[in-house]
């Protein structure tokens, strides 16, 4: 079956880890045999995968687009992904295994889409995280029975 791509201008993509650019126009290409595509788009840099979802997601990327790699690679995003599975419930833990199976399969891509929800409902849950403030920090060493740090014995 027939991949049909439908690229915006200057739009990059990578097909069986050849980094491409579309000119300045929009152009279609169509892929007629089986290879390892992804759009720029759906690309994460290395640097933005902070969290541990944006880990896995970044790993099962490196196996998508660097074939040298999967041998290695494929455990580690296994291992990831179970641990994921513990921390999601329904329905986030549904494309945590979705994912894991598409691995297994060897299709990366499908892998990476089922993974997109959990990475956007892992951002909506760190914004719900409220940062510590210095005063909530320096509180939690007073008690009473503990001894005071360092810094503490250098402020009294």
């Amino acid at each position: 079956m027939a991949l049909k791509l439908t690229l915006k201008p200057y739009e990059r993509f990578v097909v069986n880890g050849c980094v491409m650019r579309n000119s300045g126009r929009r152009h279609t290409i169509v892929i007629e045999e089986m290879a390892d595509v992804i759009r720029g788009k759906d690309l994460l840099d290395s640097k933005a995968a902070v969290t541990v979802v944006s880990k896995v997601y970044y790993l099962v990327q490196t196996a998508l687009t660097r074939a040298d790699l999967r041998e290695k690679l494929v455990p580690a995003i296994q291992k990831n992904m179970a641990g994921l599975a513990t921390v999601f419930g329904p329905p986030h833990v549904q494309h945590v295994f979705e994912a894991a199976n598409y691995v297994s399969k060897g299709d990366y891509y499908k892998a990476l889409r089922e993974l997109r929800p959990v990475m956007k409902y892992e951002q909506v849950l760190l914004k719900h995280i409220a940062p510590v403030d210095d005063e909530d920090s320096d509180q939690a060493g007073t008690d009473e029975d503990s001894e005071p740090s360092d810094f503490q014995r250098a402020e009294a």
